[in-house]
């Protein structure tokens, strides 16, 4: 049993799901004083939540490939890169269809990357692996009530025209049936966790109900992505990742868990210095929001990182 791991595990779970159910009550509480949160203020909440999640998906060169020899690794880095400008590019410049491929996308991303997270920390606890339809149970809700939800919700429909007017009618005619799906998806497997007693991920199906349905769409999202799935993302970064590797055998999780995320931070600076760059040198495609080429830029960046993932994935998720 690795009692390290399982500490950076239960770390990640526990400070995910109470950054979710402390939104949820700082978003009630709001409501009730000061009545429904204003446009601004959600893209400026939603702006910053996006940004803290950044550095989880900041050190994929780090862990994918060894350093050495140097000419691959510079190749995969340069591949990387190219990836995620024609990714970006492609969003910028084919809005509407950029970014349905890309809610599809993450939500697979999302949900199966989650999935994989609990059973690697089930296989640090010495636990049997989730069997294949149970994993499919919980990523397919964990994955697209967080995308979804926000998504249909009406009051949606203001803040996608604020960040980018050819968004507004992303769904076309579906918007109830997608809506309705996903929240059909989400009681099934509630039901199912409940009644085989996997309480743990019933909680977590439940938090990320509450959050999409009662959060103000752009600051559901942005708490998913920067409280939720960057922390568990994080969690599985540290047995990866050599320099962490080290603070876990010597048993310091705390050091372990900092060095993974103090690599990533640089990538903060970046992003909002190209979401700048981008703005002022081509305002037809990027408007005056900042929000917006944020957005592309995290988007553009999740391509590559998912086909990074993807292999540490699949090998969590097999029995």
């Amino acid at each position: 049993m690795n009692t390290p791991i399982i500490s950076v595990n239960s770390w990640a779970i526990r400070w995910s799901r109470i950054g979710a159910i402390a939104s949820v009550a700082l978003v009630v509480l709001i409501q009730l004083i000061f009545g429904e949160i204003n446009l601004s203020t959600q893209l400026v909440l939603a702006l910053v939540a996006l940004v803290i999640g950044i550095p989880h998906g900041a050190i994929d060169h780090l862990i994918a490939i060894p350093a050495k020899p140097r000419g691959r690794f510079i190749a995969y880095i340069a591949g990387y890169v190219a990836i995620a400008v024609l990714a970006g590019w492609a969003i910028a410049t084919w809005n509407l269809i950029g970014f349905q491929v890309v809610i599809l996308m993450s939500a697979l991303h999302f949900g199966f990357g989650d999935a994989s997270f609990i059973n690697e920390d089930r296989s640090a606890q010495e636990k049997e692996k989730n069997s294949l339809p149970t994993e499919v149970l919980y990523a397919l809700p964990a994955g697209f009530l967080p995308v979804i939800l926000p998504l249909t919700d009406t009051r949606t429909l203001d803040a996608l025209e604020r960040i980018h007017p050819n968004l507004e009618n992303w769904a076309g005619n579906q918007v109830s049936l997608f809506r309705n799906l996903t929240l059909l998806v989400g009681v099934l497997s509630l039901v199912y966790f409940l009644l085989t007693r996997r309480f743990s991920m019933a909680i977590d199906i439940l938090i990320l109900a509450v959050l999409a349905l009662i959060a103000p769409p752009l600051i559901a999202f942005a708490v998913y992505f920067g409280f939720w799935h960057a922390l568990r993302h994080t969690a599985r970064l540290v047995p990866k990742l050599p320099k962490a590797q080290q603070h876990i055998l010597s048993g310091d999780w705390h050091k372990a868990i900092w060095s993974v995320v103090f690599p990533g931070l640089y990538a903060i600076a970046g992003t909002l210095i190209i979401a700048i760059g981008l703005m002022i040198a081509s305002p037809d495609n990027f408007s005056s929001s900042l929000l917006w080429s944020t957005l592309v830029i995290i988007w553009a960046l999740t391509v590559p990182h998912m086909a990074t993932t993807s292999k540490f994935d699949f090998a969590a998720l097999k029995k």
